[in-house]
């Protein structure tokens, strides 16, 4: 902290110019997957200016009712906004009542414009402009502006601005690691104190890294139960620190748990396909936990994209005639049925693809970093602007959170994997109207009959839990959909211990964690009583390579 105006000036101006020789080192290139987004945001912005100027009647009325909305004396009744005013000033002093009401007010108006003035547009361009609309929203919040923003101002005041001199050291800092900081980086170290369930890898190849975990019962199931995490992040999203991991909980359990760690591409996985993450991925990793176990059928765990893949694999082995090694499938937040795919869809479109492919062509993957911008675009007051006004405005660093430094350890995904995504699943809808093609299989998944459990989460905006119960009337069998609280991730690592959230079954309500309700669901699937843990010895061909976490995990893109 310095007392001297002028030196205050000095130590500001060396941090600008330390920032502007951080940004003109960075190689940006990895945004240049999002340049069809943009276009497509452009177009979306144009075409209803467009409606407008064409129909200068209704200009006049939109702005009538905007004036109606700020001549309006009472408050607004909106209370989304809410959480973004937790300040007492917001409320008690003028200034900021007066610039918190006429956001909201504006906002509103906005929103209600945007849905009465979108003329012509298809349900995917209104999709797109609601997109638009909400980030102009969020972006011009009065709190992402240090004037507007009385918390800044009087952190500002009581440290005579040395907030903003961290806050421009933090900044410099995220610009060199090209991310944004949502959690404290040190604070955690994979293998140390995340992902520290005790196990080995037994089993290697370029797809992934196949885990064991040590048994902690003097019993466990015959069965072994294999998790195909997604590849897009790390598997560690299910062991995460020692309270938060579901691995540790299920191992707890008495379950015999093997989970795939893939691989984190570079350019020489280019070609990489869905076969390979089916062959060289889930199949393999089910034929080792079956070989090990002596078993001829494992209980599977499929999240997200990795759900998408075990019923693909299901599928495949269906139309080829094969008995299945699978006893019984588990979809976490799943989607078999991408036609209502949530919010994602808006960075899709078949000129984005096109515009994307060219990249991914070029570059062999598509970059991780980008990736995570997408996602954290889809909810960027709470992943975004909260991040800008704590750590730039505020100087503040971010507080230390397990998920949060998941959400930050991105992966790449291969270039023809992606691009065959976003085309055949996310635009042509193939795998659920049974014309995908996977190794020369076309897979129906109505010839799937493994028995299913189906975990969706109420707030799940990557995907929606109405499309994920869409998914399940696709897979022949029986089929348990249960739907649980909060979103995407936290619905799903919800540990018993915090007794939050809650879940549905079958029209009746539930406290707690649905992992309790899926454990007693398996047990009933599992055909074989439980074994000695003394009697399973290790396999002579499947011995510890390394311990757990593995090498594929610690691997940065």
């Amino acid at each position: 902290m310095t007392d001297s105006p002028f030196e205050y000036q000095i130590l500001y101006f060396q941090k600008l110019q330390a920032l502007q020789e951080a940004l003109k080192d960075k190689d940006l290139s990895s945004l240049k997957t999002m340049e069809g987004f943009q276009q497509a945001m452009m177009r979306a912005g144009m075409q209803y200016w467009q409606n407008f100027i064409n129909n200068p009647e209704r200009v006049f009325e939109a702005q009538s009712r905007y004036f109606d909305y700020l001549q309006n004396n009472e408050k607004p009744t909106n209370h989304t906004f809410d959480r973004y005013f937790k300040s007492d000033m917001w409320d008690s002093e003028p200034f900021f009542q007066w610039v918190k009401d006429i956001y909201i007010k504006t906002a509103e108006w906005m929103i209600e414009t945007i849905e009465e003035e979108a003329l012509g547009f298809t349900d995917e361009e209104k999709n797109r402009l609601r997109f638009l609309t909400r980030q102009m929203i969020e972006g011009m919040n009065p709190r992402n502006f240090p004037m507007m923003n009385p918390d800044i101002l009087k952190e500002t005041l009581e440290t005579k601005g040395d907030n903003l001199l961290r806050g421009m050291d933090n900044l410099i800092r995220d610009v060199q690691r090209g991310t944004i900081s949502m959690t404290n980086e040190d604070a955690f170290k994979v293998g140390e104190n995340i992902a520290t369930t005790a196990g080995n890898v037994i089993f290697k190849n370029k797809m992934m890294e196949l885990i064991q975990y040590h048994p902690t019962t003097d019993t466990v199931y015959k069965e072994p139960l294999v998790i195909i995490p997604p590849w897009i992040n790390k598997y560690y999203i299910l062991d995460l620190t020692e309270q938060n991991s579901m691995i540790k909980w299920l191992v707890d359990q008495g379950h015999t748990v093997f989970c795939i760690s893939w691989a984190n591409p570079d350019e020489s996985f280019r070609d990489v396909g869905f076969k390979d993450y089916m062959h060289d991925g889930a199949l393999k990793a089910i034929e080792v936990a079956n070989t090990i176990c002596e078993t001829n059928k494992a209980n599977a765990i499929g999240y997200c994209i990795g759900g998408t893949l075990l019923a693909m694999v299901q599928a495949w082995l269906a139309g080829k005639g094969k008995s299945s090694p699978i006893q019984s499938a588990t979809y976490l937040t799943t989607l078999l049925d991408f036609e209502q795919a949530g919010e994602l869809k808006v960075f899709i479109d078949r000129d984005q693809v096109e515009i994307m492919n060219k990249t991914l062509i070029d570059k062999g993957i598509m970059d991780g970093k980008a990736m995570s911008l997408s996602f954290s675009m889809l909810r960027a007051s709470d992943l975004i602007w909260s991040f800008v006004i704590n750590n730039y405005f505020m100087g503040k660093d971010p507080q230390a959170f397990d998920l949060l430094y998941w959400n930050s350890d991105s992966t790449n995904l291969p270039a023809a994997m992606h691009a065959d995504y976003l085309e055949s699943f996310y635009l042509d809808n193939k795998l659920a109207k049974g014309t995908y093609i996977c190794d020369g299989v076309q897979l129906d998944l109505s010839k799937v009959s493994t028995p299913s459990y189906f975990l969706s989460t109420r707030d799940d905006h990557i995907a929606p839990w109405q499309a994920c119960q869409a998914g399940v009337e696709l897979l022949g069998g029986d089929a348990t959909f249960v739907l649980g609280g909060s979103g995407h991730v936290a619905g799903v690592v919800n540990p018993p211990h915090k007794n939050k959230y809650g879940y549905t079954v079958n029209d009746k309500n539930h406290d707690g964690s649905w992992w309790i309700h899926w454990n007693q669901w398996i047990k009933n699937h599992n055909k074989n009583k439980v074994i000695d843990t003394k009697s399973r010895k290790t396999h002579k061909n499947y011995k510890k390579i390394s311990a757990a976490p593995g090498q594929y995990v610690l691997k940065k893109p």
